[in-house]
């Protein structure tokens, strides 16, 4: 199916009737009005928790549920607004939402750790908020957003989906019907759409736009900034990644390629002279000095061996495997049975095991206790992100239900792997195009709106979509001297939600602050 045809299928006309038909009705939102304090000023906001109808062939297909948060007596021509989502795919905003740009946050230690139970709100000091109206956007099937019974069977959808149990959609018929959105233009195309009615229902067409994603809701950023302004007149002033997965080749390695293993090695070593074990790196090290040798050794001694292989003399590859060992503090034998291709699964199992802790994918800083040291292979949980998941669906359902006062018996899907797990390339996609990525609709999106300021962020400490993958990546865009000065690209401590670190949120809100200002500013 070619990009015409897709549009027309998945773009609604806006001049369609806004009117919904006689048998649907959707779910009644909930309305408040605010005053965020910001240093000696008070900024009043309405904060807005809705649905917006997504429709097919005139027909409501889907609900997208929302929160907004609108400031009052402000300029719309001036403001800002910005669409925020988080990746997964199968995740709710609730991590960008009441982790780092809404006016409450869900409270975590300084260090991004997760505090003992029950779940705490906060006031966010570090909000966007300040500069930026904010739209929190959950994908179809995450947080409250649901697919619509078939008309024709029911003309109570909205109750039915209420009531339903949370495993994600609530359409009537196969299980291919309810899994429509799980897939990478469908997705596409239905935050595009909701955007698009969004700006339309509330008068936003002239504002400065701004979209944000995390992780894959980097990759929908870089693939909406190709998408928006060209097939749904949707300028753009910022699009804001926040540790993208912008190339899947790159996330998924094997012993036959390089990526992966060179952008991981950078991280690992600075979690190990961070936890105290490098044996090359001591702890008082500056970070930027370890990651320094490290990323110049991956990219020198380290590729040279994963290009040779079994090539290269075998005192050539036993010294550059003990240095391997060396920095990231692993036993010898360890790293030479890997031949410089560590395992992220490895590596966290293995770096404090004398301690029996297990570091976490998504912060390596961050530790959790071994439940099953002696079993060949680890079973335990995650330390980040299934340790932070308690904090971010307590904090989400207490701000929507409580503080909102929002009424709805829907589940609040925060992540699905169930929806991960289905999720599908395209139809249209043949089976032996592998390499999916989103860099060259960035590029694209870039030379379509030369006034297009782009920010690109990861944390030190990521092993999922690792800091020298950003770097890498950027390096081969091909981008002329006006192009670059409109990409800036920055790292924090912490890990993949690096602003649940006090310092980062903290820097992270004021660089934006700028950043917002120069993408507004007259060229």
């Amino acid at each position: 199916m070619g990009v015409r045809a897709v549009i027309e299928e998945f773009m609604t006309d806006s001049s369609q009737s806004q009117t919904e038909s006689k048998d649907y009705q959707p779910p009644e939102g909930a309305v408040k009005e605010e005053v965020f304090s910001s240093g000696e000023s008070e900024i009043p906001y309405q904060v807005r928790a809705e649905w917006t109808v997504l429709r097919k062939q005139e027909k409501p297909v889907a609900e997208v549920f929302h929160v907004a948060y609108l400031a009052r007596n402000a300029n719309p021509q001036q403001r800002p607004l910005t669409f925020a989502f988080n990746g997964g795919p199968g995740a709710a905003a609730a991590f960008l939402h009441l982790g780092a740009m809404g006016p409450q946050r869900a409270k975590f230690n300084d260090d991004g750790s997760a505090p003992a139970p029950p779940a705490q709100l906060e006031e966010n000091p570090d909000s966007w908020l300040p500069f930026t109206d904010l739209v929190f956007v959950d994908p179809v099937g995450t947080g409250f957003s649901r697919t619509i019974e078939d008309q024709d069977s029911s003309n109570t959808a909205h109750q039915s989906s209420d009531k339903a149990a949370s495993g994600g959609s609530t359409q009537s018929g196969s299980e291919s019907e309810n899994r429509e959105f799980y897939a990478l233009q469908r997705d596409l195309h239905s935050l595009a759409e909701m955007m698009q009615r969004f700006l339309s229902h509330h008068g936003r067409w002239r504002s400065p736009i701004f979209i944000v994603g995390e992780s894959y809701g980097g990759f929908r950023v870089a693939k909406l900034a190709k998408l928006l302004q060209e097939s749904y007149g949707i300028g753009l002033n910022g699009a804001i990644l926040v540790s993208p997965a912008l190339e899947f080749q790159s996330l998924d390695p094997s012993d036959y390629d390089l990526l992966s293993w060179l952008d991981t090695f950078p991280s690992m070593v600075a979690a190990a002279a961070f936890h105290g074990v490098s044996r090359k790196f001591s702890a008082d090290l500056p970070r930027d000095t370890v990651i320094a040798e490290a990323v110049k050794f991956a990219n020198n001694d380290l590729v040279r061996l994963l290009i040779q292989g079994t090539a290269m003399p075998e005192e050539e590859s036993q010294s550059i495997l003990q240095s391997m060992a060396d920095m990231l503090g692993l036993p010898t034998d360890l790293i030479a049975t890997t031949r410089g291709r560590l395992s992220k699964s490895v590596f966290v199992r293995n770096l404090l095991r004398d301690r029996r802790q297990v570091c976490g994918l998504y912060d390596a800083t961050i530790t959790s206790s071994d439940p099953y040291p002696d079993r060949e292979n680890f079973e335990g949980p995650d330390a980040t992100l299934f340790g932070i998941q308690r904090v971010f669906n307590a904090a989400a359902n207490a701000l929507l239900r409580e503080v909102l006062e929002l009424q709805t018996e829907r589940p609040y899907n925060l992540l699905s792997l169930d929806i991960n797990r289905s999720w599908k390339v395209d139809y249209d996609r043949h089976v032996l195009q592998s390499q999916i990525g989103a860099t060259d609709d960035l590029r694209y999106g870039i030379a379509l709106n030369p006034h297009m300021k782009v920010y690109m962020a990861n944390g030190y400490y990521d092993l999922v979509t690792p800091f020298q993958a950003s770097n890498r990546i950027v390096q081969h865009m091909k981008l002329n001297e006006q192009m670059a000065a409109n990409l800036q690209v920055r790292h924090f401590g912490g890990g993949h939600m690096f602003y649940i670190w006090s310092d980062s949120r903290t820097e992270l809100a004021k660089e934006m602050q700028q950043f917002y200002q120069q993408a507004i500013s007259p060229q």
